[in-house]
């Protein structure tokens, strides 16, 4: 019953090497319960755990991506510990996030563990968690600032205001901005051009920016970088796409 009620509240589709998975709660604006939780970090792993995926694309049903927690859902004790595990530890490889009408709370929160942001005009992101009397502990009061600087970040953890997607996207949180209706068209695009290059190097390069933007320093990320081009630049894939590039076609990668 558990599983079944996974696949209702998440819905995941493949296109190519990209994986799409879509929280589907329409009716309760896609609001966190235990089975939205189960079904995220389900897909999540099908997606690390499947070589013939390079990307996933996370979007949401109906008017907007994410209303957060679902407040009756917490109050029923609902077990929601999967959520927290993938805001903690996100995605092994590259996840894009489409983002239509809103993205508040939790919401927020979830697409900023994914790598990227897409949202369409108008759309409304922020962490309103103060607003009642508590403050956003899923990784938003400290993810905000890599993605818009400190003074916005502070501006948006204390008083809980949202801004605009056309504010996000000035302040360096999106890669673009769509008309209504547009964000998982320009998130899927995205994705292509990231799933037509070498999945390893493509998984390593992901994990060496993130780290970066984390604050290591550079002798520590040079010691990091040692294990990722030991793996990388002995692979198969390595040696394929000097290989395609000579012949003048289209590399077959493997991931391998």
């Amino acid at each position: 019953m558990a599983e079944e009620q996974n696949e209702q509240a998440v819905l995941v589709e493949r296109r190519g090497r990209v994986m799409i998975i879509t929280l589907n709660r329409p009716e309760a604006m896609n609001a966190i319960n235990g089975a939205l939780s189960n079904g995220v970090w389900d897909a999540i792993q099908e997606l690390n755990s499947d070589p013939d995926l390079t990307a996933g694309v996370l979007t949401g049903n109906g008017k907007g991506f994410c209303s957060g927690m679902d407040l009756k859902a917490f109050a029923r004790g609902e077990d929601i510990g999967p959520f927290g595990k993938f805001v903690r530890e996100g995605s092994d490889k590259p996840l894009i996030c489409a983002i239509e009408g809103f993205a508040i709370a939790g919401g927020c929160e979830m697409a900023l563990t994914c790598d990227l942001l897409v949202a369409s005009k108008g759309a409304k992101i922020g962490i309103r968690e103060v607003k009642v009397g508590l403050f956003a502990a899923a990784g938003g009061v400290f993810r905000l600032p890599s993605r818009v600087g400190f003074a916005k970040a502070m501006e948006m953890a204390i008083t809980g205001d949202p801004i605009t997607a056309e504010e996000a996207h000035a302040a360096g949180m999106l890669s673009a901005v769509t008309e209504p209706g547009g964000a998982l068209d320009a998130a899927l695009a995205l994705a292509e051009r990231v799933a037509k290059n070498a999945p390893l190097a493509v998984a390593a390069s992901k994990k060496l920016v993130r780290a970066a933007s984390e604050g290591f320093d550079e002798p520590e990320l040079w010691k990091m970088q040692q294990p990722f081009q030991q793996k990388v630049f002995t692979s198969n894939d390595a040696k394929e796409g000097p290989r395609a590039f000579a012949e003048k076609r289209d590399p077959n990668w493997t991931g391998t």
